[in-house]
């Protein structure tokens, strides 16, 4: 079965074409095209929704066009001596992110997947944008390369940490279909405070990729921030306070040398990444599961995988641990791609709907 994916919740304009047979435990990428507007986000600190949507416009048929040639799903013949795409061939179904993000950039790919599922007479296949940065860690192969952290298959019951700017949510999987949201934050996201405290700190954006790059020349005795809700019984997640507490010692700065944002970079990741290892590995003790998955953009975050890697090799834990490829961190179509495969369930092209407030239930 092959799956042409897109994505667009966000400022990314993905299409990706993933192929699998049912039974298979990991699913295989064909291509992955990923067109980004992030060049004019990072001259106004931040993303414009609009900017966001009419760059996407732009980019999705060129980017579906590219992921098709590059999969080899195309039939071409030749028209007024110029080659000529005609035909997508082999594509099984088509699955799309219909939320949540924004509404704009959403309404740009449910739409076009719409028409490509009439126009080819393809199923379509609904997707949760937060199942989407999950299933990026049962993408098993692209180009002949294996990057799972464990180097294995993911067993059930599994822990599933997805953070990144607008989410931090804690998910136990005892199988395909059958997630049960646990806990997740109460204002801020891991992201969101990583780029608020990032322009606090006069850092370019995104924050969370500065803040790592800064992080790596700071004094880790310097600061000591708080670390929000880390003992707490439930697993929900808090990042304001950390916020405030970041503003309020940028504050007292008479200045702000290189050194000092350096320092500061250093004790905002490693109160975050406290946090967010010390939620799930209680998580993963309470449900006593078999396997950990980290997605979403800030588990790029080098400094985050290894202190995942380091507590489990160090703590002889029993987890598997599974992170994608950096690439597959970020929002993308291939994750889209997998998590319908896992997560077939056709839905009429007329009844689908663009919704930037769904969640995990």
């Amino acid at each position: 079965m092959k799956i042409l994916g897109i994505e667009t919740s966000c400022d990314e304009t993905g299409a990706a074409v993933a192929e699998g047979v049912p039974g298979d435990k990991n699913i295989k990428i064909l291509s992955n095209v990923i067109a980004s507007s992030l060049s004019l986000h990072k001259k106004t600190g931040g993303i414009i929704p609009e900017i966001a949507a009419r760059e996407q416009i732009k980019y999705i048929i060129p980017a579906i066009h590219q992921t098709l040639i590059k999969s080899g799903c195309v039939e071409r013949k030749i028209v007024n001596h110029k080659s000529s795409i005609i035909n997508p061939v082999n594509i099984d179904a088509i699955a799309v992110t219909v939320g949540p993000g924004l509404i704009g950039s959403l309404l740009v790919g449910v739409e076009t997947a719409k028409t490509f599922s009439f126009i080819l007479n393809k199923p379509i296949i609904p997707v949760n944008h937060l199942f989407g940065h999950i299933y990026a860690n049962f993408v098993g192969e692209i180009s002949n390369f294996k990057f799972q952290i464990s180097n294995s298959t993911v067993d059930f019951p599994a822990i599933a940490l997805v953070v990144s700017g607008g989410h931090t949510d804690l998910v136990l999987m005892k199988g395909h279909k059958k997630l049960k949201w646990l806990g997740g934050t109460r204002d801020d996201a891991a992201g969101e405070a990583f780029d608020k405290i990032g322009r606090l700190l006069n850092l370019p954006y995104p924050g969370g990729p500065s803040i790592e790059k800064e992080a790596l020349k700071g004094n880790p005795k310097k600061y000591i921030f708080p670390r929000p809700l880390i003992n707490s019984d439930d697993f929900d997640f808090s990042f304001s306070g950390l916020k405030t507490a970041a503003f309020r010692q940028i504050s007292s700065l008479k200045t702000l040398d290189k050194q000092i944002v350096s320092d500061i970079s250093f004790a905002v990741q490693d109160a975050i990444i406290d946090v967010l290892v010390r939620k799930t590995l209680k998580a993963a003790y309470k449900y006593k599961v078999k396997s950990i998955l980290l997605g979403g953009g800030v588990t790029a975050n080098s400094r985050l995988r290894e202190r995942f890697q380091s507590s489990i090799v160090n703590g002889k834990l029993s987890f598997k641990l599974f992170v994608p490829t950096q690439s597959l961190c970020t929002d993308n179509a291939a994750m889209i791609a997998s998590a319908a495969f896992f997560n077939y369930e056709e839905a009429s092209w007329q009844k689908i709907t663009a919704n930037p407030e769904l969640y995990f239930d």
